[in-house]
């Protein structure tokens, strides 16, 4: 007896995985390498400083130098970390920056051993700018590239998510490094522990990190494949691929949003380097984790808000509110004095640090293109390295001049609310959209490297 029902689905298909788009899963990497990468070593820095100067009686000023270290090192790597992710990939940087890194933070664990040649304040310095390098190398550069490279019209909202991730992590890791730091481990085992943390992930990211969606047979954005293809398997490519390094250095918006982003950025460095000693200051002491956990956790939540304002309205418009907020929260934390104020700070604060955040560099993306992505956001990183260059030592130096911040803290607002100001005036210049030859549509790709 015949049936004109379909045959039913086995027992295997209601099980079947969901149709995902791989850029998605790179954004949920991104998340977590920006989360082993920049959390132990940037968002847990006021937590680490307020250990250091208890445990070797250090200045202000003196322990504020070696995040200037990392951007000086930051400057003169930042081209070079961009030639090499457009050359090797984002997968290969993160390998190579990751075991960077954890040798930085195994050599942070062991400041004032005796071994160490020169004194412990050096020792700090060396550490700090091994563990930028491995940091510069294996997280930002290379990840915002490779989202760079899986989406265009959702770049904000994906670079969204990976900070949403990121910031996630944080709430994590953070409060775990200040309970580390003040368990009998103390620092310097809590930054062994992170060290092999470190060494533990490169190798899982190295597996997972795929460079563009080219290597897997995709397109960006996950469309699908275009319906007219030249014989032999070659297409002729859809969308341009941007400007070149060279044309990019040329224009207005290129210098306007590295200024800008630099000087937005001068007061978050001042801050990780310097809110836990100013609580410290002020009494609160013990709520120096909770304070940043506050923060953080807005942030994290702003990033969405940034990333979908950044796909529906003009970028630059969206970052220089975002920044404005940033600004008046500084202008609020320089005046606290109660402990309420600290946390209505922290909430302006993540509201404006975090809605930034992805909007900063998704600009690049919408101004420039995706053929040269890496090498111009690392040529753009030597004008903003030289500008948050000072940020730390400025108001490290300030304070012990003067036993305050409220100067450092006013004049870092004010390059805050200039550095929108560059942003709102950056336009989008021209992209030449002249038709590309054809080129070979990739097989889809192997385990190994394209």
């Amino acid at each position: 007896m015949s049936s004109n029902a379909a045959p039913s689905a086995g027992p295997r298909s209601r099980f079947r995985r969901p149709n995902i788009y791989y850029g998605w899963y790179i954004v949920a990497i991104t998340g977590f390498v920006m989360t082993v990468a920049t959390v132990p070593m940037f968002h847990a820095m006021t937590l680490w400083n307020p250990a250091l100067e208890a445990h070797f009686g250090w200045k202000r000023g003196a322990l504020s130098m070696a995040m200037a270290l990392t951007r000086i090192e930051g400057g003169l790597m930042g081209p070079i970390e961009g030639y090499l992710t457009d050359k090797l990939g984002g997968r290969k940087m993160v390998l190579i920056g990751f075991i960077i890194l954890g040798f930085g933070f195994l050599a942070f664990s062991q400041i004032g051993a005796g071994f160490w040649p020169v004194s412990p304040l050096y020792t700090f310095y060396f550490a700090f700018m091994v563990m930028a390098l491995g940091q510069g190398m294996g997280s930002w550069v290379p990840m915002m590239t490779t989202i760079n490279n899986w989406f265009s019209r959702r770049m904000a909202t994906a670079m969204a998510w990976a900070n949403w991730i990121s910031r996630g992590g944080a709430l994590i890791v953070v409060p775990l490094i200040g309970l580390g730091i003040n368990s009998p481990i103390g620092w310097q085992g809590t930054a062994l522990v992170v060290a092999v943390v470190v060494f533990a992930s490169a190798i899982p990211f190295y597996l997972v990190i795929r460079n563009k969606p080219e290597d897997m047979g995709l397109q960006m954005d996950g469309e699908a494949e275009p319906a007219g293809r030249a014989r032999g398997g070659q297409r002729s490519p859809s969308a341009p691929q941007g400007l070149t390094a060279q044309q990019a250095v040329r224009t207005a918006a290129f210098w306007l949003i590295a200024v800008g982003h630099g000087l937005t950025s001068m007061i978050i460095l001042a801050i990780m380097t310097h809110l836990g000693l100013f609580l410290n200051d002020a009494g609160f002491g013990a709520h120096i984790a909770p304070v940043v956990t506050t923060y953080t956790f807005v942030a994290m939540w702003a990033q969405l808000l940034g990333g979908y304002m950044g796909d529906r309205f003009p970028k630059r418009i969206s970052i220089f509110v975002f920044t404005t907020i940033q600004a008046g929260a500084v202008v609020l934390l320089t005046f606290s004095a109660d402990l309420w104020m600290f946390y209505a700070f922290a909430v302006a604060f993540g509201l404006g640090f975090g809605g930034r955040n992805p909007l900063t560099t998704s600009i690049r993306g919408e101004y420039f293109g995706r053929g040269n992505f890496g090498k111009i956001l690392g040529i753009s990183t030597i004008p903003m390295n030289i500008l948050l260059l000072g940020a730390g030592p400025f108001a490290g130096y300030m304070y012990d001049w003067q036993g305050s911040y409220t100067i450092a803290f006013l004049v870092l607002a004010g390059f805050n609310f200039l550095g929108g100001i560059c942003f709102l005036f950056a336009k989008r210049p021209q992209i030449p959209t002249a038709p590309a030859a054809a080129v070979p549509v990739p097989a889809p790709a192997a385990a190994g490297d394209s």
